[in-house]
């Protein structure tokens, strides 16, 4: 039998569709038909009704209607289902016949085409006679019609048209070829399909009404036959929900049909059919979990029902296609809107497809293992006379025979072996692989990776079986990714095995190679005489010979690759492989460490290599070597020895390269740095360990930076984890899992034997040149040349303070911002032993705040390391932290002369005073050696401007004041707020030397606002009076406009004096002139009295008021109680 007889057939899996043939439509010659039949055909959407069209000529021959039975009494089925009825009426009897025909109602020669067309009309009828297919009429008709009733002469004609063509009037259609064709032909289409569904309603009642003539007894067949064909009219009529009920029906009834081994395959085969459409539209209803429900169910049923035990893999097959045709179902339920879990996905059911279909392949190998002297049949028991079978799941030598006993045991046997031969031939492995395949699609969609990686690994197994090693390598190294993480050695191993025959049988020498490191180390969970033969054959290899086959490799196979062995050993191809052990988990561990994590210069680098093997016998390796970043060490870090390729087993006590099985070998090395190298990072790139010679083959073992291998990682968290003790070691040996890998190390400058100490008095003050002395002083043994100095700010500071400070080492002249906040590489020249150097840095800060200053000494020294002379340089920096303060607070106020009040604003020629208050802030003696007052144009000063402050020396928190008479003289233009100037002071520490300058401390003074006033007034008074002695007063009034000034003046008496003078007054005050007014004041009171105040009102500023006046009179004076006089009178009165 062909492979593809458990294919289900094409009509099975097709979406069943009303099936209507059109004929009169010539859609080669003919361009109207053409468009017509396009517009039928062509580019139909999903939203059009599910019609099977097809064009046949006139006169086509239909399938013949056999004799309709009047009596099932006497009739006895051969079969359950005909192969050929789904395709009969899927696409051969249609439900509806539609003659297309040119005829217009305005037809000059009506009665002639008339009879035409009831003529092709009859023509169909006889050639679907005895069926109950419908039959149409279109008329193409190149005008559009008028509506329906307008038209007198279309509906007469129409009506004879009909009785001509004995049609209905619902069945004869108009069919305009206007440029609106596609609508005409949808309305087409619905009448069309109403006409199918009354067909196929109408054999769904033929076939009900034969159910009244069937018995249990004989007609057991007939049930589920007649069952699954209103099932599947029903799904034509697209009635899918009384379709699935009717395909449930007879699912049951096929189950309820008695077996035995010659119908099983039938019954299996039907069952197989129904469960399929239950399970479509199930899927297609959107109810999954009926449909796996009836899939196990089927299953359940199904799978003890094996028939044949000399055919038993034709179950198997059948099992196979079960889960592959459901997983199909499912997969495509899925693309239309399904949504499936991790756990319930159509990859399960690949799975078990792909299972069955092993289990298949495993049944053919035991039953079908015939002598190739074992000839096919002759003549062919599988032929049959028309090709095809009678009915479905019957066997060709014994079509419709129902009896359970077979009447022809010899053709049986014939039959059965022309199977079991036509099985031999069936390339399993490909089905196998494909179904893995879908799955391994499936579970990579779902997100299941150990699926994945099992399925993939049999799909592996699959293609070696094939003989297609070269896939089935490729998948096998990508799943060895995966079970090396996570530590499955055993099926690891089983994995090399399968990889290890496959580079066997194709000769590659590389993987051949690297699978046999892998096998011999401690992830194999192979027994020692396996990895001893595995040994033994991976030495022949390296000594370019051939290695033994495989166990369990086929003969045929074997004889091949050895013929491929043997080229490779007479070709003179490259025999040097490098292979990367970083991936897998070789039979040789190593690890690499650095004894420190950084080296000064002056000390030889020392490195330890270790390394381990866990092949079953000693092994010697022909070189050891070290790669680095800095690949000028590589050349002192090799270890090679020479011996015959026949010893590479031969354990040596004197062989430096030959490892012992579980034995930790040490490897030392030692080399002196480069100084270029210092502050720079020595890394190991790779270990490089080979095995072989160049006479035979040579294996590069290349482990990147300092060694490990997959396992390793994982090794080293459970050893840390462990806390199993250890046994004693002796102390020439050492745990392997207590080594570290330490893959790069920092070379570091010598130490350098140089002192540098940093005096200085903090804190410094703001734009004071802040002295740091440096004292160098040698401490080695030999001089020091090329000495160097870089001091300033710490790079790496905020940008501000990089432009806000300067740095210098003349420190007599204030520096300027040419000078850089960083002196670098200043040369000192060099130092005798024990020699001490002082030089001192001036540092100018503008802004306050933290800085980190930087004093970095370097200098040049030779030296001798492992009796290597070296010139070193050595490098001391120094770091210190200095914070930056204002030396003094300086506080500016203008007040007034007479009462020393705070002035928010000052009036034109109106004296008034500048008050300056220096309050130290250093923890220092601050002398001030002089102060200047740079007034503005808008400000004058009243007298000679004089330092008050020069050399006063302020301590800490202690303040110096000084005041300045000024005034500002009228201007031309009125201004709110004028600036007053500046106010500059001179100082230094007091402990500062002479050559230190002297710092300038620029302190701008605040705007005032300037006013004018009309009158001035100011009073001359005593500073004290005397209880009941005169204080004379004397008022100045003076006029400062251009105009006449009427002034009115009243006087307010107070508690406190008596007074004489004018209490109240009116006078004028002629430009620029002043009045002056006197009054004797009699205290009557002591202490801090209010004098009697004025009450001015200029009328011509009547807004100019007493109260803006009164600031310039002083409100109280100082009254003395009177003396007392000893006198005779004052006894006497005592």
């Amino acid at each position: 039998m062909s492979p593809t007889q458990w294919d289900f057939p094409v009509e099975l899996c097709c979406r069943p569709m009303a099936f209507v043939t059109l004929t009169g439509l010539d859609v080669t010659y003919n361009a109207v038909h053409r468009a017509i039949w396009d517009a039928f055909c062509a580019n139909r959407r999903a939203d059009r009704v599910p019609i099977s069209f097809k064009v046949l000529p006139g006169d086509h021959e239909y399938p013949k209607c056999r004799t309709k039975r009047t009596s099932y009494e006497w009739y006895i089925p051969k079969g359950i289902l005909k192969t050929g009825w789904m395709n009969k009426h899927l696409n051969l009897v249609p439900a509806l016949v539609v003659v297309f025909y040119e005829l217009d109602w305005d037809e000059a020669q009506w009665k002639e085409k008339q009879s035409e067309c009831a003529t092709r009309v009859e023509i169909v009828r006889q050639s679907l006679q005895g069926r109950n297919t419908k039959v149409a009429v279109v008329l193409i008709q190149k005008k559009t019609p008028l509506p329906p009733g307008e038209d007198l002469i279309a509906s007469e004609r129409a009506a004879a048209l009909c009785n001509a063509c004995d049609l209905s009037g619902k069945s004869l259609f108009v069919l305009p070829h206007t440029d609106h064709l596609v609508g005409y032909i949808i309305r087409l289409e619905n009448a069309f399909y109403e006409h199918a569904q009354t067909y196929y309603y109408t054999e769904i009642r033929r076939i009900k009404s034969h159910k009244e003539f069937l018995n249990k007894t004989t007609h057991q067949l007939l049930f589920v036959r007649h069952q699954f064909k209103i099932a599947f009219f029903s799904e034509l009529k697209q009635d899918t929900q009384n379709a699935l009920k009717n395909y449930r029906t007879a699912y049951n009834l096929v189950h309820e049909l008695r077996s035995h081994e010659t119908n099983m395959l039938e019954i299996k085969t039907m069952a197989g059919f129904i469960n399929y459409k239950i399970c479509r539209l199930c899927f297609q209803h959107n109810t999954p979990l009926d449909a796996i429900a009836q899939f196990r169910k089927h299953i359940d049923l199904c799978k003890k029902k094996i028939g044949s035990a000399e055919l038993s893999f034709e179950h198997a097959a059948w099992m196979s296609k079960q889960f592959q045709a459901f997983g199909d179902l499912f997969d495509e339920a899925i693309k239309l809107g399904l949504t499936a879990i991790q756990t319930q996905n159509p990859g399960f059911y690949y799975q078990q497809a792909a299972y069955y279909a092993q289990e298949r392949k495993h049944l053919a190998s035991l039953l079908c293992h015939h002598d190739l002297s074992v000839a096919y049949p002759s003549p062919d028991p599988l032929e049959t006379p028309n090709g095809v079978l009678d009915f479905y799941g019957q066997r060709a030598w014994r079509q419709g025979i129902l009896s359970f006993d077979l009447s022809d045991p010899e053709k049986e046997k014939a039959g059965i072996l022309a199977l079991q031969l036509k099985e031999r031939d069936v390339i399993h492995s490909e089905l196998i692989i494909s179904l893995l395949s879908n799955a391994v699609a499936q579970f990579k969609k779902y997100k299941c990776p150990r699926m994945k990686s099992h399925l993939m690994v049999q799909m592996g197994e699959e293609y070696y079986y094939a003989k297609d090693y070269t896939k089935a390598l490729k998948l096998l190294d990508y799943v060895m990714v995966d079970y090396r993480s996570e530590r499955w050695w055993t099926l690891l191993t089983s994995i090399l095995s399968t990889a290890l025959k496959c580079a066997y049988l194709m000769a590659q020498l590389k993987d051949y190679i690297t699978y046999s490191l892998e096998l011999l180390g401690r992830a194999s969970t192979l027994k020692d005489d396996q990895k001893s033969r595995i040994e033994k054959n991976l030495i022949m290899v390296l000594m370019n010979e051939s290695p033994d086959p495989e166990p369990e490799c086929d003969a045929s196979t074997v004889k091949l690759a050895q013929r491929l062995w043997a080229d490779r050993v007479s070709l003179a191809g490259s025999n040097m492989f490098t292979i990367e052990v970083q991936d897998f988990v070789p039979f040789v561990q190593c690890k690499a460490k650095f004894l420190a994590p950084s080296f000064h210069v002056d000390n030889p680098v020392e490195l330890y290599v270790y390394l381990k093997t866990d092949c079953p016998h000693p092994i010697r390796f022909s070189k050891l070597c070290v790669g680095f970043s800095n690949q000028e060490y590589n050349q002192f870090c090799v270890v090679e020895e020479q011996y015959q390729s026949s010893d590479i087993l031969q354990q040596s006590a004197q062989g430096t390269m030959c490892l012992v099985p579980g034995k930790t070998r040490k490897f030392t090395f030692k080399f002196v740095a480069k100084t270029e190298d210092v502050g720079k990072k020595i890394e190991i790139t790779s270990v490089d360990l080979i095995l072989g010679s160049e006479t035979g083959r040579c294996v590069i073992l290349n482990w990147r930076g300092g060694g490990g291998d997959a396992a390793s990682a994982q090794e080293a968290v459970q050893a840390a984890r462990s806390f199993k003790r250890r046994p004693m070691l002796p102390d020439t040996e050492v745990h392997w899992d207590s080594i570290i890998i330490q893959a790069s190390t920092m070379i570091i400058s010598r130490v350098p034997k140089v002192s540098v100490q940093l005096r200085h008095e903090p804190p410094a003050l703001n734009n004071e040149m802040y002295c740091l002395m440096i004292t160098i002083q040698s401490q080695e043994d030999a001089v020091i040349r090329d000495v160097k100095l870089t001091a300033g700010l710490k790079p790496g500071q905020d940008a501000n303070l990089t432009q806000k400070t300067l740095v210098t080492l003349q420190g007599t002249e204030i520096c300027d911002d040419s000078s850089p906040a960083l002196l670098t590489d200043i040369p000192i020249g060099n130092l005798q032993p024990g020699e001490k150097l002082d030089m001192p840095l001036y540092i100018r800060c503008s802004t306050v705040g933290t800085r980190v200053f930087l004093v970095y000494v370097s200098y040049l020294i030779d030296t001798s390391v492992d009796g290597k002379d070296i010139v070193c340089r050595c490098h001391r920096d120094e770091t210190v932290t200095i914070e930056t303060v204002y030396p003094f607070d300086v506080a500016v106020k203008f007040v007034s002369i007479k009462q020393f009040e705070h002035l928010d604003r000052v009036y034109t020629d109106i004296p008034f005073l500048l008050m300056a208050d220096i309050l130290s802030a250093s923890p220092w003696a601050l002398t001030i050696l002089s102060s200047q007052l740079q007034l503005s144009s808008f400000v004058t000063p009243v007298d000679e401007l004089e330092s008050h402050v020069e050399n006063v020396v302020l301590q800490t928190g202690e303040s110096a004041s000084e005041c300045f008479c000024l005034h500002c003289p009228p201007m031309a233009s009125p201004q709110s707020g004028v600036a007053t100037g500046s106010y500059i002071i001179s100082w230094k520490r007091s402990s500062a030397v002479d050559n230190v300058p002297v710092v300038k401390t620029v302190v701008t003074l605040p705007h005032v606002m300037v006013e004018s006033i009309p009158l001035h007034i100011r009073a001359d008074l005593p500073s004290f009076g005397r209880v009941r002695e005169s204080l004379p007063v004397k008022y100045h009034l003076q006029n400062k406009t251009n105009l006449v000034q009427d002034i009115e003046i009243a006087v307010e008496p107070s508690d406190a004096f008596m007074f004489s003078g004018l209490k109240q007054i009116r006078l004028q005050i002629l430009p620029g002139t002043q009045q002056e007014m006197l009054y004797n004041f009699y205290p009557l009171m002591a202490g801090y009295q209010q004098l009697p105040s004025l009450n001015i009102n200029v009328l011509r500023f009547p807004n100019f008021t007493s109260h803006m006046l009164k600031r310039f009179l002083p409100t109280h004076v100082f009254v003395k109680p009177q003396g007392r006089r000893v006198d005779d009178d004052s006894i006497e009165a005592a």
